[in-house]
């Protein structure tokens, strides 16, 4: 599973709206605005990245940054780029044309378009579509190097899951959040702190002035957010550094903390929204169930012959758990009588779950396929359980593991770009 902190900026390359003004723009001789290790960074790229951007901004309703201010955040965005691309590249990471075949489908699916016409939309606006191809292939290496990294981790233990539990922050409200962060690096001298919290306070007096949080993080910001508007969204007390946590834990939405020092940098929050948590009531079956599965001694003719018998024999009375123990191919459940015991919505799948829920407790269902073979199922009882408990402490362990991550991934990329040769020529 993809982790939340890595984002998925396919969506941004399916923006469709007109860019033949712009690419005609483009015509000119490129230039080299940026040199990244061994591979450089070109004026048509710069310009057609701000583009994006600056449509993503107007479907927001947000004022346009300083132009200076967008250049160097679009800028700085396809660095840290080119550093993964590069860095992907020494450490192995591949991408298969069929990968790449697959994320174009699923583009052209959120924008309602067969591949054709995909194709042909993005043609009609000047952009060749083998480049475009090149560009999602650019975004899922990145995506494979991030997640290496944070597979690299170790696994979250019990132990800090009790921890994390014992703390009583899952009673809390789950809060949206958006941050400006100004990055103070370890070199910073007393009089460089001052002058960062000098800064920052600046820019918290005028968001309580009136101006717009993501405005403000647009212009302002250092962190990779930026240009989602210092966006972060919706998290947890305890998925957050506790010295955060405090800072939120009383705040509604529109406000704005203090100043803060965390993650090697002077930020403020906004708390966008805030919502309090839901107790997890979910349906829960128990049921007995009999597999005939097709193999090299039975066809799927006789598979299909055989579980039409044992409905009949039930239908007329005949035991189920006895025949489930001789004939069930179901190595979970045969020595049981067939038995599923107590078990949640959705558990054995989504054909299954339809067979439960077209069923009445003591009903027996016709024989149904599945990739597995033909099935019979009787539902014996149904209930509503509180599994509160049980998705906290699942919830407690991802969340461990997504603060993990974010503070991986956002050492070891800041650490990619302090080693890499970067010099900017505009």
């Amino acid at each position: 599973m993809i982790h939340p902190a890595i984002r998925n900026t396919l969506i941004a390359l399916c923006l469709l709206a007109p860019l033949s003004a712009a690419a005609q723009s483009y015509q000119k001789l490129d230039e080299i605005v940026a040199i990244v290790d061994e591979g450089v960074i070109l004026r048509s790229e710069l310009e057609m990245t701000k583009e994006t951007v600056l449509r993503q901004i107007q479907q927001r309703g947000e004022r346009q940054p300083p132009e200076r201010v967008l250049e160097e955040q679009v800028l700085e965005r396809l660095v840290m780029n080119e550093v993964q691309l590069q860095r992907a590249e020494q450490t192995g990471v591949r991408v298969t044309d069929q990968e790449v075949d697959r994320s174009l489908d699923q583009v052209a699916q959120q924008n309602g378009l067969s591949i054709s016409q995909l194709r042909q939309a993005i043609e009609s606006d000047g952009i060749e579509f083998n480049e475009f191809r090149d560009d999602v292939r650019e975004q899922i290496i990145t995506q494979k190097l991030q997640q290496r990294i944070i597979e690299s981790m170790d696994p979250v233990t019990d132990t800090e899951v009790d921890i994390m539990m014992a703390s009583g922050l899952f009673e809390s409200d789950e809060y949206r959040l958006a941050q400006i962060a100004l990055q103070v690096p370890p070199s910073a001298t007393p009089a460089d702190l001052r002058e960062a919290e000098a800064r920052i306070r600046q820019i918290r007096q005028e968001i309580l002035d009136g101006r717009d949080f993501a405005e403000a993080a647009l212009e302002y910001s250092d962190s990779p957010d930026a240009l989602d508007g210092g966006d972060v969204g919706w998290r947890n007390l305890n998925a957050l550094p506790p010295q955060i946590g405090d800072r939120i834990r009383d705040l509604e939405p529109g406000d704005v903390t203090e100043p803060m020092l965390a993650s090697g940098a002077l930020m403020i929050l906004q708390v966008r929204d805030r919502r309090p948590r839901s107790d997890v009531i979910v349906d829960e079956y128990r049921a007995r169930h009999i597999l005939v599965r097709p193999s090299e001694l039975v066809s799927g003719d006789e598979a299909l012959r055989l579980i039409e018998s044992l409905h009949g024999q039930i239908e007329e009375g005949g035991d189920f758990d006895s025949l489930a123990r001789e004939f069930s191919d179901d190595q979970r459940s045969a020595n049981l009588g067939g038995l599923l015991d107590w078990f949640p919505e959705g558990a054995y799948g989504q054909t299954f779950q339809a067979v439960f829920d077209s069923l009445e407790p003591g009903e027996l269902s016709q024989p149904f396929q599945t990739d597995e073979g033909w099935h019979l199922l009787r539902l014996l009882d149904q209930r509503e359980s509180d599994r509160t408990a049980e998705a906290l402490r699942a919830e407690a362990r991802e969340m461990i593991r997504q603060q993990r991550a974010d503070d991986e991934l956002d050492r070891t990329l800041r650490q990619m770009r302090d080693e890499a040769y970067v010099e900017v020529l505009i």
